[in-house]
């Protein structure tokens, strides 16, 4: 999506893009437009009303026309405006580049000078700078530009800081290009996104800062006019004449705002964390948007009944989950596997309907704990069980745990929050709950944070975190996957052994058939956002029934076994905007056939196992072996 689509989905954004557009214009098109001259006096029409004949806003004190001048004017201040941001942003961007690549002494150095200048208050440096080069509007943007130097200066210093040390600066350096050279080629382009959100978010500032001094005389001078010196001039017939001052203020204000709603679009925009350029906040539940709800009850103490969820991004729609049907009895564990993007993860959000809205909505199905569905379920009832009755066990630990709170203390609250129980109380159970999942000197390391702990550590706190009020249901989504394979079995070794002590439902989302055959009693196979093949887990590592299945498992390097060839799935998965009509995975499958492209393709076989596909690897089993 290129820049100009993001910064137009964000409505405030568009507005300020809009507003400026038609101010700018006007302010270029000033010159020919039929105008009066803005500096002609005629005293005998002083303080003409606004929609005066010949006078559409009125006159000010001398009878000189208020709309000439203001436009006149507000052509001048947009002119100082953008070109003090544009010095500024050069010079503190150049100081802060050389600052931060360089460090060390030069470091020290510039940025000491930086500070000194960061010390005063802006606006009494200003007002300094203007009073030594004397009035006048060059030296009020001299002075607007020279203040607001040390801000660009530190924020573009703070960026090349994390930089400079960068891998591919060291490969730079290695490679014998010159210092000039990288700044250049390696620094600046990485930095020119943060320098346009400084730019875009300040020029509103200097407009305003270039006013104040005008307002006070030193800007502008007689008969020149700019927004603020037209405000200067009409405050002392504030009261009989408000029109002269109501005219310039609305235009700053117009102008300031328009920029700063610009600015916040342009810095959402160039975000890639931020795509849509949307400024909302995400909701505390998933939106749904259902057109029927599936009847009857679900299967086990969770299950999900034709589950559907997509994004919703402009005129897009990603269907990252198309009607999935599971469930998952007590003391059971459930594995869910397919390739990245599969669908997995949207799925387990979408049980407790955290998946982020927008951009996400459930769009169809039901998810039942109980036979209650959660789908649409009232904020505060859901609220109750999370973490409570179902608990989730995050991929990354270092990114959902808080890093300025001690792990004890996020357990304690994690468990205050289902219950009353006092802060002893918590506090003792959150230490019991790490001996539980093997952390040693467990009362220690309660004091510890997580920066503190190895990433094996850390996701047994978050093992426990999810233990921590006795869940009947726990969702692991790939915790084993950034650790090394001694950690790895420790850690399936720990949540199997709870299962079976507890009687836990567990739903495990994973890549790895490794782990799937020594946790799993059952195993989803995931594609394109729809189950693919589904039944006991050693029937389908045995006999997968799915093509995509049986080249997932041949993929998969076996110890021990002689010599094989590994397969690899030629190809890419489908865009799930633009899915196929008929059977998702045919493009990459060496058993299509024609009837697989013609119409979707229902699951085949029996609740023991069944799979999504019409040309079956092997006959579907009707019962257990």
């Amino acid at each position: 999506m290129s820049f100009l689509r993001r910064l137009s989905r964000n409505r405030l954004g568009l507005l300020g893009l809009i507003v400026l557009f038609v101010v700018v214009l006007l302010a270029l098109v000033t010159p020919i437009l039929p105008l009066q001259d803005p500096n002609a006096t005629e005293t005998a029409d002083r303080f003409l009303r606004p929609f005066s004949e010949g006078h559409l806003l009125g006159t000010d004190h001398l009878g000189r026309d208020l709309l000439s001048r203001l436009l006149w004017g507000t052509r001048l201040s947009l002119t100082v405006g953008f070109a003090a941001a544009v010095i500024a942003a050069t010079i503190g961007a150049a100081i802060g580049i050389v600052a931060g690549y360089f460090g060390g002494t030069t470091d020290n150095v510039i940025m000491r000078g930086v500070d000194m200048l960061m010390a005063f208050p802006y606006i009494l440096l200003a007002l300094a700078i203007v009073a030594a080069l004397g009035p006048g509007l060059l030296n009020a943007l001299i002075a607007v530009a020279a203040v607001n130097v040390p801000f660009f200066a530190r924020n573009i210093r703070g960026i090349t800081v994390g930089l400079a040390h960068k891998e591919w600066v060291d490969a730079a350096r290695l490679s014998g290009m010159g210092h000039a050279r990288i700044i250049l080629s390696e620094i600046l382009p990485n930095v020119v996104p943060v320098i346009v959100i400084a730019m875009s978010t300040t020029v509103g500032w200097m407009i305003l800062e270039t006013a104040g001094l005008s307002f006070l005389g030193l800007g502008s001078q007689p008969p020149t006019a700019d927004l603020g010196s037209m405000l200067g001039e009409a405050r002392a017939a504030l009261i009989s004449a408000p029109h002269t001052s109501v005219v310039p203020g609305l235009m700053i204000l117009i102008v300031v705002m328009s920029i700063n709603l610009l600015g916040d679009g342009v810095r959402d925009a160039l975000d890639p964390r931020l795509r849509s350029g949307a400024l909302t906040r995400p909701r505390p539940a998933t939106m749904v948007s259902r057109k029927s709800v599936p009847k009857g009850e679900g299967r086990g103490i969770l299950a999900l009944q034709d589950l559907e969820t997509q994004f919703h991004v402009g005129r897009r729609v990603y269907r990252a989950v198309g009607g999935v049907s599971l469930h998952v009895e007590p003391g059971e564990c459930l594995g869910i596997i397919g390739e990245s993007g599969s669908g997995k993860s949207v799925t387990a959000l979408s049980v407790m309907s955290l998946v982020a809205s927008p951009p996400g909505v459930i769009t169809g199905g039901a998810v039942r704990y109980r036979d209650r569905d959660l789908v649409g379920m009232r904020y505060l009832d859901l609220r109750h069980l999370r973490g409570d009755r179902i608990a989730y066990i995050f991929q990354d630990p270092l990114a959902t745990l808080h890093p300025l709170y001690r792990v004890g203390d996020q357990l304690t609250e994690a468990i205050r929050v289902h219950h009353r129980v006092s802060g002893r109380e918590a506090w003792d159970r959150a230490i019991d709950l790490l001996r539980q999942v093997r952390i040693p000197n467990a009362a220690e390391r309660a004091n510890s944070y997580p920066h503190e702990m190895s990433g094996g550590m850390r996701q047994r706190v978050g093992i426990a975190m999810a233990l921590a009020n006795d869940p009947d249901v726990i969702i692991a989504d790939e915790p084993t996957t950034a650790l090394d394979v001694t950690v790895q079995a420790q850690v399936l070794s720990i949540l199997d052994d709870l299962r079976r002590d507890r009687g836990l439902a567990i739903v495990f989302i994973t890549h790895d058939f490794g782990v799937v055959a020594q946790l799993c009693d059952r195993v989803a196979v995931m594609y394109a956002g729809k189950i693919v093949e589904q039944g006991p887990t050693h029937v389908v590592l045995n006999d997968p029934a799915h093509p995509y299945t049986r080249l997932l498992i041949q993929s998969v390097p076996e110890l021990g076994q002689g010599r094989r060839d590994l397969v690899s799935i030629s190809g890419l998965p489908p865009p799930v905007e633009d899915l196929p009509p008929g059977c998702a995975f045919a493009p990459r499958c060496p058993k299509c056939e024609p009837d697989c492209t013609v119409a979707p393709i229902p699951m085949l076989g029996s609740d023991h196992h069944a799979a999504r596909c019409i040309h079956p690897e092997t006959p579907l089993r009707e019962a257990a072996e």
